[in-house]
């Protein structure tokens, strides 16, 4: 039986964890989930969703309401308050408990001198809650994102940066790939009627299926049986584009944690599929979701840059290649990637994508297939990379996706659609 924990202290921890050290929620926030009681996993993963999704905001209404920032080993205290903050302004949880429960959390976090801190600026903030909100909607953390990525959306989208960045802002859509050989998606979408579950196709993309509200997997029909798996829209679209056929040979590079893997197999079961990734760790995945849909591919550990180390000289009929990316089309879903990325970074992933490109497209055989894919929405990493390659590879040809002027799909992120995601299609001449 697990005692009772300070949530908002589990959470601020959590927060400093991704702000100040770098680390992705993913890994940091297993760690602090099981700590908790099941029943208040959910609650944990709100408070550092929601703080991460509107730290711009908090940060601001924090500056005006503290003499002087906490600093040091002090940090996690400010990432306290925030939680408070963000109880108060984007929650249901009565404004007391809230509180109470905050100001509790510097005692789980050994800093108890700190409540009479905690106290006074939450309840200052309750007695100016509306002048300060109404301040903060005239500055521009209320877009909630970083400066530098406000600039490039801006530069990239003139006339849709502001709906990028409202899209990204709201919670993301729960979609699902139903298991073509399995049944068929009208059918799936049957059942899901008969259990009074409301569910809508993709217009495009052809195992796709939205939920108007999200649930947990086993209330799906056929879930533990593989007939669906929850994957956005987007990354379903790479292969529809890639058009696997049985008796193909398929490389999945930059494979974990598999979704795609498994697609390729419902939609060519007659392929034989190599999946390879450079996180060893993450290719646990990779075997997870094979085993649940009882799929095999060749599994292999190996940095996209030197094929030759884990392919030799093989070359392959298609090549799914879902480049390490800013991860920017995906932000609704992982809010921390707002802070973990920087600006610098994006020039380092567009060499390193570049890298990847030159060194697999050799390991394409004539007249074959890829599919260069990233879940961002930034031209660098998207257009202006294929662009470049097309430039360096006479024998790369563009097909079905774009021009060589503007090559490539861009997908941005709204509220009934998938995530933002970049597609172009080559043939090797």
């Amino acid at each position: 039986m697990k005692k009772n924990v300070n949530l908002r202290s589990l959470a601020a921890q959590a927060i400093e964890q991704v702000v100040e050290k770098g680390q992705s929620l993913s890994n940091v926030l297993p760690a602090m989930q099981n700590k908790v009681q099941d029943k208040d996993r959910a609650l944990l993963q709100e408070l550092c969703f929601g703080v991460l999704r509107t730290l711009p905001q908090l940060e601001w209404l924090a500056a005006q309401l503290m003499a002087r920032p906490m600093t040091g080993k002090q940090r996690v205290v400010h990432y306290l308050i925030l939680v408070g903050l963000y109880q108060l302004i984007h929650t249901r949880i009565p404004a007391h408990a809230a509180l109470a429960e905050t100001v509790e959390g510097s005692v789980a976090l050994r800093k108890i001198q700190f409540k009479g801190l905690i106290n006074g600026v939450l309840r200052n903030f309750q007695r100016r809650q509306q002048e300060l909100l109404d301040q903060a909607t005239k500055n521009d953390c209320c877009w909630l994102h970083p400066e530098w990525l406000l600039a490039r959306l801006r530069k990239a989208y003139p006339q849709q940066w502001q709906a990028i960045v409202e899209a990204n802002n709201q919670r993301p859509p729960m979609w699902l790939r139903v298991n073509r050989q399995h049944g068929s998606r009208d059918a799936w979408l049957e059942r899901l009627k008969a259990q009074e579950i409301n569910g809508h196709p993709h217009p495009r993309y052809r195992d796709a299926v939205r939920l108007d509200s999200p649930l947990p997997v086993q209330a799906l029909p056929g879930f533990e049986q593989g007939d669906v798996t929850v994957q956005d829209a987007s990354a379903q679209g790479c292969v529809d584009l890639l058009d696997p056929r049985d008796g193909e040979v398929i490389l999945d590079l930059c494979a974990a944690p598999g979704g795609k893997t498994t697609h390729i197999l419902e939609a060519a079961p007659g392929a034989t599929v190599m999946a390879v990734d450079v996180d060893d760790q993450r290719l646990k995945r990779v075997h997870e979701n094979l085993a649940r849909l009882g799929m095999k591919a060749e599994v292999k550990c190996g940095d996209g840059r030197f094929p030759a180390q884990w392919c030799d000289e093989q070359q392959f009929d298609r090549i799914l290649l879902d480049a390490p990316c800013s991860a920017t089309g995906v932000i609704r879903r992982h809010p921390d990637i707002k802070w973990l990325r920087r600006d610098r970074d994006i020039d380092e992933l567009v060499r390193l994508q570049a890298e990847i490109l030159n060194a697999i497209w050799p390991h394409l055989k004539p007249g074959g297939t890829m599919v260069y894919a990233t879940c961002s929405i930034l031209p660098q990493e998207n257009s202006e990379q294929i662009a470049a390659f097309l430039s360096r590879h006479p024998d790369a040809r563009l097909v079905e996706t774009g021009t060589p002027e503007q090559p490539g799909i861009q997908n941005l992120p709204a509220a009934d659609e998938g995530d933002g995601f970049f597609y172009a299609k080559l043939i090797r001449g």
